[in-house]
């Protein structure tokens, strides 16, 4: 049992891993827990059977070997890390939270047992129910999206905005935790093939330079980024909140889809989701240089509307503030 996954895994957790996969002659890996658990087994993984570093494979299909078999058993609703081909490691001489894209990471099993998810406490159900919210919106506005991406992140979306508060509620409430397993499952087949955007991209550089929680990052900076994305693909926003419950047949498009950013505001409030970037402690010296980190995230290409580094800074400080 190798038990050195921290949260936000690291270069070094890896290191160490695989110094530990080889020292005990082992030939595939199961991972208990959430993303960190399952991103840590993936690099380890990847490491072990293709060899250097985990530095070697930030970007798209870097390995040329297949992976020792992986299995992932979820324990949480959130990051949908154990069917994706997604794998985030922080290098921690650069701060940044290196994004790993590659087909051969991708675990053999997945297994989602709501009864395991059952011991999160409240604000950590929160915390990756709004992850897989965004999973869920950036996939649907993704320029990769294609129609069978689309089924899966409305569907997503719209089980999420109605059970996510069901499970912070009460954790003993099996019908939710079981349509929260089933939610971040459905995010994840979206966003595994149609990718994500900014949200990602910059909560990434949160998490590399603070340590702070991934899933909290991505729900302070999800409405400021889809307004920032508004005109990039204001039907698909509209769609968004029509999927929210958001009477919008009756709106123009630009005012459902404002709706819906609100929608999604609120919800965070309600769940008890920091009010902005002040309270976690983010300093507005670094926006410049996480803007720049942002910019070469692999999320970013999918975005559907391309910023500047300055506009990148903006949605910075309109989440610091709050706005």
């Amino acid at each position: 049992v190798f038990d050195g996954a921290e949260p936000n895994p690291t270069d070094k957790n890896v290191e160490a891993g695989v110094a530990f996969f080889q020292q005990n002659g082992c030939d595939s890996i199961i991972s208990l827990g959430g993303g960190s658990s399952h991103d840590c087994a993936k690099g380890i993984g990847l490491v072990a059977s293709n060899g250097g570093t985990i530095h070697d494979y930030e970007g798209v299909d870097k390995a040329s070997k297949d992976v020792v078999p992986l299995m992932a058993i979820n324990t949480t609703a959130g990051t949908a890390s154990e069917i994706t081909r997604f794998c985030i490691i922080t290098d921690t001489t650069r701060k940044v939270k290196m994004a790993i894209v590659d087909w051969r990471v991708t675990p053999k099993i997945a297994v989602n047992d709501p009864v395991l998810m059952k011991g999160m406490p409240a604000s950590l159900t929160a915390a990756t129910g709004m992850d897989a919210m965004t999973h869920a919106i950036e996939a649907y506005v993704s320029t990769a999206a294609n129609v069978l991406t689309d089924s899966a992140a409305l569907m997503a979306v719209k089980m999420i905005y109605q059970y996510l508060p069901k499970a912070v509620a009460n954790g003993d409430y099996m019908k939710a935790r079981d349509k929260m397993a089933y939610a971040q499952y459905l995010a994840g087949i979206a966003f595994n093939n149609a990718s994500l955007g900014y949200v990602h991209a910059m909560a990434h550089q949160l998490g590399g330079f603070y340590n702070l929680p991934h899933g909290v990052c991505n729900a302070v900076l999800l409405p400021y980024v889809m307004k920032f994305n508004l005109i990039g693909n204001m039907t698909r926003f509209k769609e968004i909140a029509i999927a929210m419950g958001v009477r919008g047949e009756n709106l123009s498009c630009s005012a459902a889809a404002e709706e819906g950013i609100a929608a999604v505001k609120r919800m965070g409030q309600r769940l008890g989701i920091p009010a902005n970037l002040k309270v976690l402690g983010v300093r507005p010296e670094d926006f410049a240089v996480m803007a720049e980190n942002a910019m070469k995230d692999v999320c970013s290409l999918t975005n559907p509307r391309t910023a500047t580094k300055e506009q990148i800074i903006e949605v910075y400080r309109q989440a610091y503030e709050g706005e």
